[in-house]
């Protein structure tokens, strides 16, 4: 499974090597950084084992239009639009035989260097999955940290989709968080890999990392709330009401692994399953 998974992330960087809509993309939307905003996460891609219900779910839940992409070794990546920005792409992969699941949504975080990166997490003990390569914007790797979680690194050569384009929103990735085995050896390796500042803060439930660059806030770690759970970077997708909406991804075919409530985040959060597995949280977006 893990060749397996190892390849659906070669598909994704290669779909991201090609990721263009028929013509030119129509950026005029989006706004973009002069400057690199390191460890600012500026890109989401779902790998999925089906396509065509992830449309037809991320679409009914955050009202995103879709975009083909060019095929990449004959399989078709596909962009999401929410409203005039570009917010994620859709790389379907083929089911696993013994039935087992990879579907799962892949950030990817600004760094000054990615060859530099990758070389560092080597040394501190990560994986590299897909090696440092060039892509029409820029250039991007993927990594596993240490403890087993995926993370995608990049480097634009247009700029960085600046704090606007990013601001908090309705069908908008709002978040990144990092669910780990350790998070104190995790804090470690991603302040050398990224180049973060990190703060530990007391929370409801225990510890929390705040990850951040120049006074900037751009995610957090958190040891894993269920023991079971692998460790992961999970991606918050900002909605007007948690509730509501994890009751609607269950009617469009996502599951409810957690809903909201008082005793966890002031009931803004609810965690959900995609139709293909892909695990994703849903978090009240006025912040």
């Amino acid at each position: 499974m893990k060749a397996k998974f190892f390849l659906s992330v070669v598909l994704v960087l290669s779909g991201l090597a090609a990721c263009t809509t028929a013509g030119r993309p129509e950026l005029s939307g989006m706004s973009f950084s002069d400057e690199p905003l390191i460890g600012k996460f500026i890109w989401h891609d779902l790998i999925t084992e089906d396509i065509d219900a992830a449309r037809k779910f991320y679409g009914g839940l955050f009202g995103w239009s879709f975009e083909k992409g060019a095929n990449v070794r004959g399989k078709g990546y596909v962009i999401a639009r929410s409203g005039n920005a570009y917010v994620a792409g859709l790389m379907p992969i083929e089911s696993q035989a013994d039935g087992g699941k990879i579907s799962r949504w892949l950030p990817f975080v600004s760094v000054a260097n990615v060859d530099d990166s990758v070389a560092t997490s080597t040394a501190a003990g990560g994986q590299v999955v897909v090696n440092a390569r060039d892509v029409p914007f820029g250039r991007v790797a993927a990594i596993i940290d240490p403890q087993g979680a995926v993370l995608g690194l990049a480097r634009s050569a247009i700029g960085d989709p600046d704090d606007k384009t990013t601001a908090a929103a309705p069908g908008r990735a709002v978040w990144s968080e990092l669910h780990t085995s350790d998070a104190v050896a995790a804090t470690s390796f991603y302040k050398s890999v990224v180049g973060y500042d990190a703060k530990t803060i007391e929370r409801r439930g225990g510890e929390f990392v705040v990850l951040g660059t120049h006074g900037r806030t751009d995610g957090g770690i958190l040891k894993n709330p269920v023991d079971e759970w692998k460790p992961a970077w999970m991606t918050f997708f900002g909605v007007e009401d948690p509730a509501a909406a994890a009751e609607l991804a269950v009617q469009l075919g996502g599951t409810l692994l957690l809903a909201p409530s008082a005793d966890f985040r002031e009931g803004r959060i609810a965690l959900v399953a995609d139709p293909s597995g892909a695990l994703l949280v849903l978090r009240k977006w006025a912040i």
